[in-house]
């Protein structure tokens, strides 16, 4: 049930417990198909093998129940096969698995999912970025608080802060692209890593076995070296920060005595089990519980990539649900935002409304830079903040505060003083840092 709710039903389908077999087997039918070409085993052999290495001819639950035992997935499906193998050609069934370890077709297999799944992610990473990108333009002159310490700070506008969301997630595309790139490469490395049973066909059965795969193929293998499995754990984990970091800052707009944004309503979604009146931002929730549960799981794949020799003693079982799950999460969060954003909410009335809250109080940095140059920072800093706490004191509005002081008088003229209360006048480079950030995305304002 939990798989339903945090993750997708393409990732899910890819890290299913039969797809998980499918994509050893198919490790399986190009290993006998590689070595047949170089004359390894009989063309025959591998023939018969490839036969059999298809998911609908095994029975995957008991294969999971075995590997109890076993102490791994790869030696009970293993059996399977070369029992279905003895069954069609009992000549064959001895070539099966040959030179391979029980690492090598798991490590694989686990790459391919790896890959179809890094597809997946790129499609709504892009999906979710160009979304975001057409609210950041449309909204580059919506002007809203900026808040840090979760307190009003300044004007901004909603376009510079989504832009912002955009340049990060057009950072951790690159990353996803490397990843897919330089990290999802064949492991093949026999026993101990050095392929000694295939004698001196090792390395032509690799790049066969490589080329079928559709597979880059390492210098060596890396049965020990999980560096490339932390690097797509920590490009995943990164990617759902910054998902996180967004759920958090729509959800907190969309708080009711905020009412800035709000996610898209559909019948059903976001109710409370008692209060009729309730539209919880669930969209945000997923991102925020997967953005609370990666870290944990990344920290996990760092640790367990301390290995022993060549083949680690329980760390490298860890690896086997920890990175589909951070892989699932990712993916989760990342659905949920994209949902989130196409259907977007945005209250520019409330916006503008909220930036009255504190009585004027939100251009307190307008006016001391506008006095900086005629009485110094450190006094203009002063006399703003001694009039910010008397307007405060007062229930008073921080323009009619300064008007009464004939130090600004003396240095700001009225018309001067009013236009400092306009949040449209104090932006700064936003309207720049928005079409920097959106340089990638050119056709994003439609």
């Amino acid at each position: 049930m939990a798989d339903t709710l945090f993750t997708t039903d393409a990732t899910r389908a890819v890290f299913s417990d039969r797809n998980r077999v499918s994509r050893m087997l198919e490790f399986e039918a190009a290993l006998a198909q590689a070595e047949a070409s170089v004359g390894v085993i009989p063309q025959a052999a591998a023939d018969a093998i490839a036969a059999q290495c298809n998911v609908d001819h095994f029975d995957v639950a008991a294969i999971g129940v075995a590997a109890w035992n076993a102490g791994n997935l790869a030696i009970p499906l293993v059996a399977a096969l070369t029992r279905n193998v003895a069954a069609a050609d009992a000549d064959a069934k001895g070539y099966v698995h040959w030179g391979a370890t029980s690492q090598d077709v798991i490590d694989t297999g686990l790459v391919l999912q790896l890959r179809d799944s890094l597809v997946l992610i790129d499609a709504d990473l892009a999906r979710l970025t160009h979304s975001l990108a057409s609210q950041a333009r449309r909204h580059a002159r919506t002007v809203l608080a900026g808040r840090t310490w979760l307190m009003q700070a300044m004007p901004i506008t909603l376009g510079v802060k989504l832009a912002a969301i955009v340049s990060a997630l057009d950072r951790h595309r690159d990353r996803v692209a490397r990843a897919r790139k330089h990290d999802l490469v064949l492991q093949f490395g026999g026993a101990a890593g050095t392929l000694a049973s295939l004698h001196d066909k090792g390395l032509a059965v690799t790049h066969v076995l490589g080329q079928r795969l559709a597979l880059d193929v390492p210098d060596m293998p890396w049965h020990t070296e999980r560096d490339r499995l932390c690097d797509v754990a920590s490009t995943l984990g990164m990617l759902t920060a910054t998902l996180g970091k967004l759920a958090r800052d729509l959800s907190l707009l969309a708080q009711t005595e905020v009412g800035e944004a709000s996610e898209p309503p559909a019948p059903g979604r976001g109710g409370s089990s008692t209060m009729p009146q309730k539209r919880n931002p669930v969209g945000a929730s997923i991102a925020l519980a997967a953005a609370l549960r990666v870290p944990g799981l990344v920290a996990t794949m760092l640790s367990a990539a301390i290995q022993e020799h060549e083949r680690g003693l329980g760390n490298w079982p860890a690896e086997w649900e920890t990175l589909p799950q951070i892989v699932m999460l990712t993916a989760g969060a990342l659905g949920a935002m994209v949902e989130v954003t196409e259907g977007l909410g945005i209250d520019e009335a409330r916006m503008r409304a909220n930036l009255d809250l504190t009585q004027g109080q939100i251009y307190a940095e307008a006016v001391q830079m506008a006095l900086a140059p005629k009485l110094g920072r450190d006094a203009a800093h002063t006399l703003v903040a001694g009039a910010c706490r008397r307007a405060a004191a007062a229930g008073a509005h921080l323009r009619d505060i300064l008007l009464a002081e004939p130090t600004v008088r003396g240095a700001l003229d009225h018309d001067a003083i009013d236009g400092l209360f306009d949040p449209t006048g104090y932006l700064g480079e936003s309207s720049a840092y928005i079409e920097r950030a959106l340089i990638r995305h050119p056709g994003s304002a439609d």
